[in-house]
C-alpha cells in the first residue's frame, strides 16, 4: 500500500513516473507476430487448471475465467489493493477485468489473445492473493 500512500500523501505521481522519457537516443525493434505471441501463452488443460485452483485459495472458474471477489475493511484498502495489482499487471502486460464497489474488488482473469485461461492468469491471481494479505 506504499504506492497508494505516495499517490494520496503527495497528491501526484512519483517523480520517476511523472517525468517524460527522452527516447531519441535509442530505438526498439520487435519481430514478434501475433501468432507467436498467442502461441507463447497456451491455454491450460483441465488438469492444469484443477492443479492451479488447488494452489489459489478463493479462486474459481466462472464463465471460462479465473474469478475471485476480495473484501477489505475499507474503500481505501480496496483501492490500494487495486493500485498494487495494477502496477504488477502493467509490468506483466497482462491486465485484469475487474470491478470495485466500496470495499469489494471482483477480478476475472483470462488471456484474450489465447482464448482462455493461461499461466499468465494463474500468476496474476497468485500475486493478487499475495497483495491482499
Amino acid at each position: 500500500m506504499l504506492t497508494l500512500g505516495l499517490l494520496i500523501g503527495f497528491g501526484q505521481l512519483p517523480l520517476a513516473i511523472a517525468q517524460p522519457i527522452d527516447t531519441s537516443d535509442f530505438s526498439v525493434t520487435a519481430e514478434l507476430s501475433f501468432q507467436d505471441y498467442a502461441m507463447s501463452a497456451p491455454v491450460l488443460s483441465k488438469t492444469e487448471l484443477d492443479n492451479a485452483l488447488n494452489q489459489l485459495p478463493g479462486w474459481s472458474i466462472e464463465n471460462g475465467k479465473l474469478h475471485r471477489q476480495f473484501q477489505f475493511p475499507s474503500f481505501i484498502e480496496a483501492f490500494g489493493f487495486m493500485s498494487s495489482v495494477a502496477l504488477v499487471a502493467e509490468s506483466a502486460e497482462h491486465h485484469p477485468e475487474w470491478f470495485n464497489v466500496y470495499n469489494r474488488v471482483t477480478i476475472d482473469l483470462t488471456t484474450h489473445d489465447s482464448g482462455g485461461i493461461t499461466q499468465k492468469d494463474v500468476e496474476l491471481a497468485r500475486k493478487a492473493n499475495e497483495l491482499a494479505k
